[in-house]
């Protein structure tokens, strides 16, 4: 498999291309003569030839230590813009302990309060760390916050990664994938309203039926991915994703939508409706040079909290003063700006929005709060309002004029 694996890596984007094609078909004419109910509905075209794609604001800052009595105003001034505006939704995160993200500990209380102040956008969880909760819980809190924003709402579940957060529930940590995508059953079959046994004191089968009952009678789920076993068991249980360019590259990312919507077809799921959420770092302005000079410093300082976290888990990490950890942040921030981020001009923009389309995402979940300030924020969120409200009225486009630009 090791060998397997440096092969496929040593191939040229082209060559991985063409073998990503022959593989599907390949796997398409097993599919159709091991399982003919699986075959593709006759009118299956890939996404980007039959709509544009959704945009979304994403929250997980950095500065979960400050004291200021006005830190969720980024959150709250920039919802709104979102509601107003025609965004599709609003994701906000579960983070415990740490800087990075501590201002989100619980996304259905954030949720809650975005539901009093918005009529339209959807409100999501980006993510819920369903292992950390008792599903019961989950099911309750929010069919309320379903009730609050008329039913809005919607989940991306995710398994937690940092040992830290788990003193909450640290009996779930060693098998917390496992308990993740069974505790999404439990959380489905509570909120269509069925009765479900579970355990009770001394261990007796309790029968538990949830209240109160949503509005959306059914829950609209995601899994928050990014190893390949994830994307491939959140398409057999029919979820959505959640997912970003953090550990991995446009054309992985092409390759792993494949292989997800592969998966939703294998178990009789559309392959069509699945959506694939991208979490993308954004920040438009009318000058690249300027751009460059306003995110340089808040972006590096983002990702040096990021990895300030890692610290009590991996021995070695460079000091952040070392001339090792300056160039890591350098090359980081690089990368960020030129390849897996929403930075730059509408123009530089679109294209990254055509590429990403080619690759068949279906929305790019922003995030704006890594470090900008609110004046800044919301003069960028009017560019990327235009951009949305430009890339929504373009004439629709076959695959294969989506392709070339990719």
């Amino acid at each position: 498999m090791d060998k397997l694996l440096r092969r496929v890596q040593s191939l040229t984007p082209a060559q991985r291309e063409l073998l990503r094609r022959r593989l599907h078909q390949q796997d398409l004419r097993q599919i159709e003569s091991a399982a003919p109910q699986a075959k593709a509905p006759d009118d299956f075209v890939p996404q980007t030839a039959r709509r544009k794609i959704e945009f979304s604001l994403f929250f997980f800052s950095a500065e979960g230590t400050g004291n200021c009595d006005e830190q969720y105003n980024l959150l709250i001034e920039t919802a709104l813009f979102a509601d107003r505006n025609g965004f599709k939704a609003v994701w906000t995160p579960e983070r415990h302990f740490q800087a990075f993200g501590g201002l989100y500990p619980n996304p259905s209380v954030l949720s809650a309060s975005l539901a009093m102040i918005t009529q339209h956008v959807q409100i999501r969880a980006g993510s819920l760390v369903l292992p950390l909760h008792s599903p019961v819980r989950v099911a309750e809190d929010w069919a309320l916050v379903d009730n609050l924003s008329h039913g809005r709402i919607g989940i991306s579940f995710a398994t937690g990664w940092h040992e830290h957060d788990y003193v909450i529930a640290p009996e779930n940590y060693q098998d917390r994938r496992e308990v993740m995508f069974r505790d999404i059953e439990i959380v489905r079959r509570l909120w269509s309203g069925e009765t479900v046994l579970l355990p009770g004191p001394r261990g007796k089968p309790t029968p538990v039926k949830t209240l109160p009952r949503p509005i959306q009678p059914i829950l609209p789920v995601w899994v928050t991915v990014s190893k390949p076993p994830t994307w491939i068991r959140a398409g057999e249980i029919g979820a959505n994703v959640l997912t970003s360019l953090i550990t991995t590259s446009l054309e992985d990312l092409r390759q792993h939508i494949a292989s997800y919507r592969q998966a939703r077809l294998e178990n009789g799921h559309d392959p069509r409706s699945g959506i694939v959420s991208l979490m993308l770092h954004t920040y438009l302005g009318a000058d690249e040079h300027l751009i460059r000079e306003r995110v340089r410093e808040p972006l590096i300082l983002y990702l040096q909290t990021y990895l300030d976290q890692l610290r009590p888990l991996m021995n070695g990490l460079a000091d952040n003063s070392s001339t090792e950890m300056q160039s890591l942040l350098e090359f980081a921030f690089e990368r960020y700006l030129q390849e897996s981020s929403l930075l730059g001009t509408p123009s530089k923009c679109m294209n990254t929005i055509h590429k990403l389309s080619a690759a068949d995402v279906d929305e790019i979940a922003c995030l704006v709060d890594f470090g900008l300030d609110l004046e800044t924020t919301m003069e960028s969120l009017d560019l990327l309002a235009e951009l949305r409200r430009s890339q929504h009225s373009q004439a629709p486009q076959t695959e294969e004029q989506v392709r070339r630009v990719f």
